[in-house]
């Protein structure tokens, strides 16, 4: 008897072993977790950033002025009349 309750603890004891330490155990689960919560962060902010440029596109086909100020900043034009000044420091 004490054989049997002997050997049951030893597999019992390996169980628990591979559960919590082998391939596909925990351990790998927790590994996963922490994998799939950074995927999940990143994903949303991809969203994010998705949204903001749709919505950039949308006023870019719509709207002149998005247009106008897009030239301004980015390529520095001008109007036809306006004055040109730049400080530098």
């Amino acid at each position: 008897m004490k054989t049997i309750i002997a050997a049951l603890a030893v597999l019992f004891v390996l169980l628990q072993f591979k559960l919590w330490l082998g391939e596909g155990g925990m351990k790998d689960v927790w590994a996963m977790d922490a994998a799939i919560t950074t995927q999940v962060e990143k994903n949303a902010r991809l969203k994010e950033r998705n949204q903001t440029l749709s919505a950039e596109v949308d006023d870019l086909k719509q709207g002149l002025e998005a247009i106008e100020e897009r030239a301004r900043y980015d390529l520095g034009m001008i109007r036809e009349g306006e004055t040109f000044y730049q400080v530098v420091d």
